[in-house]
């Protein structure tokens, strides 16, 4: 069984409740068709509910009947959820009128309340909105997680090279959302990043590298003592984590490598989750081993909310997104697993 079926396995062993707030867009609508017809999660369709049903009809959807669906305009629950975003969000100066307007022409919005009311576990969104479009409901209604003040994005690379990482699958982080974090962000994204492992690509023990140009002191700069303060907090944030650096990424992958540059090192030479010290070096790194090392990435994977909110690339496909709601459903699963 590989990777991606493994988490489909998983999504289905608890099955979770995700919402689609892009319904009736057509890659989302084909997708959940899909899951429910898989069995994978339960599914909460936000749109106009006959215009939901035609387009399952002009498509040959024979399972969308199965899903919950929500018109934002006809919703009995309106009040009740723009009363309690008005509340949540009182402080920013934000109205009754205001909430009610998200609530019922802004699909995201209303998707996240769902959730911070608890009737839903998970959102997936991005087909046709951007990233900043899907993360700002979802910092203002469900906020980061306990502990955790920046949001970042996971990525599992799945290799040829079976020696690497966990039989060949790494997980890196970030690579989708904080440009430069300081040492205190950098220790949470490896916080985070190291749940990812465990949630969706089921390491059962994540080894964490801190990655730099330099390893244990070989060479000095700034941009290497952040690193390094990164590696200190990250212990402190989670005493059981097991992590080291500052690594240079051969040091971290390979065990010949590390038994010269970073002998006293118990991750060096083992590393399975990669921390880099900025989104430039994640986001080029990761593409780079896509394309040249004929590597499979799946992701991003949004890190840090306190309920999973999955963002879309505008050009994903129709699997991308099936993949995408078992991804969500597996950190749901984690979320309260970690909140009990």
């Amino acid at each position: 069984m590989d990777l991606l079926q493994q988490i489909v396995a998983r999504a289905k062993a608890d099955k979770q409740r995700i919402v689609l707030p892009e319904a009736e867009e057509e890659r989302t609508l084909k997708a959940a068709d899909r899951v429910l017809a898989d069995d994978i999660a339960d599914i909460i369709l936000i749109g106009n509910p006959g215009h939901i049903k035609e387009l399952a009809a002009q498509w040959r959807l024979h399972h969308i009947g199965k899903a919950t669906i929500i018109d934002p305009e006809n919703n009995p629950k309106s009040e009740v959820y723009a009363a309690k975003l008005a509340d949540l969000r009182k402080k920013k100066g934000m109205t009754i009128e205001q909430a009610r307007e998200l609530v019922t022409k802004n699909n995201l919005y209303l998707g996240c309340m769902i959730i911070k009311t608890e009737e839903a576990d998970g959102q997936i969104s991005g087909a046709l909105s951007t990233t900043g479009d899907t993360l700002r409901p979802a910092l203002q209604i469900i906020k980061c997680a306990p502990g955790i003040t920046c949001v970042s994005g996971g990525l599992l690379l799945i290799t040829k090279q079976k020696e690497y990482g966990e039989n060949g699958v790494v997980v890196i982080g970030d690579v989708a959302v904080t440009p430069v974090p300081d040492a205190a962000q950098l220790a949470q994204i490896a916080v985070c990043t190291a749940e990812t492992a465990k949630s969706v690509a089921g390491f059962t023990e994540p080894r964490v590298a801190m990655l730099s140009f330099s390893t244990k002191g070989s060479a000095s700069h700034e941009v290497v003592d952040k690193v390094v303060e990164a590696t200190k907090l990250a212990r402190e944030l989670d005493p059981e984590l097991k992590i080291d650096g500052e690594l240079q990424a051969d040091a971290a992958l390979v065990p010949d490598i590390a038994t010269k540059k970073a002998p006293q090192s118990d991750i060096a030479g083992k590393a399975n989750v990669l921390i880099v010290p900025n989104l430039e070096v994640g986001n080029i790194g990761y593409k780079l081993v896509q394309r040249l090392g004929n590597a499979i990435a799946i992701g991003p994977i949004l890190q840090g909310i306190a309920r999973p909110v999955n963002d879309l690339s505008r050009g994903c496909s129709i699997d991308d997104i099936y993949y995408m709601v078992a991804i969500t459903a597996c950190q749901a699963q984690d979320a309260k697993a970690n909140e009990q």
